[in-house]
């Protein structure tokens, strides 16, 4: 074969190699950067789908928050409520209480008035019995009721209001009359023609008393 030929042929199957060389790297750059798009478009819909993952986690957390707001707010609401009616209940116990212990005191005084006369009575039959006759055993059986009524009743809170040689309160005091008196002053009790009594703070029967003028 001619030299001419064979170089020839030599020079066209190392330009077809050369041509399939350059085919096979474009085919594999084709593939490379098919793979990479791929990849690419892979990683792009995960990201999307944890995107819309987490969008959807978020709604739903802001719609449990949103629910279990407004259970909080109906607790609230009823706590409030439940706090209202027991100080309500509270008030209420407490004017019950004071409303019981009013009318108590109002029917202790009542019998108080009731017994007053008696004390009064007990009081001037025991002023009246001579001097002679004050060791007589019936006598001094009625003293010691007399005393032992007195005792009660200053147990019960009941006790007689102090007026001779006080300063007329007419608070206290009811005055019947006026007398002159050189040794006490101008509106001072100087005499009880009636003793008072007070139920604890409030007056049963105030004391009936002369004035000086």
């Amino acid at each position: 074969m001619p030299e001419d030929i064979k170089k020839e042929t030599i020079d066209n199957e190392t330009a077809e190699n050369k041509a399939e060389e350059i085919e096979i790297e474009g085919a594999d750059e084709e593939s490379t950067q098919t793979a990479e798009e791929t990849k690419d478009t892979d990683v792009n819909e995960a990201k999307s789908e944890d995107e819309a993952s987490a969008d959807a986690d978020e709604k739903k957390g802001l719609f449990k928050k949103k629910k279990k707001d407004k259970k909080d707010e109906q607790i609230e609401e009823l706590n409030d409520r439940l706090k209202r009616q027991m100080a309500e209940f509270e008030n209420f116990r407490k004017r019950s209480e004071k409303e019981k212990s009013q009318m108590f005191d109002m029917g202790a005084k009542t019998i108080v008035e009731k017994i007053l006369p008696v004390i009064d009575n007990f009081e001037r039959g025991l002023a009246a019995v001579p001097d002679d006759k004050k060791d007589d055993p019936f006598i001094t059986g009625m003293d010691k009721v007399y005393k032992q009524m007195l005792t009660e009743l200053d147990a019960a809170g009941v006790k007689p209001i102090e007026c001779v040689g006080q300063e007329f309160d007419p608070d206290f005091h009811n005055a019947v009359m006026q007398v002159e008196n050189d040794e006490l002053e101008s509106g001072t009790v100087a005499q009880e023609l009636q003793k008072g009594y007070m139920y604890k703070d409030s007056v049963v029967r105030h004391s009936m008393v002369s004035v000086v003028q």
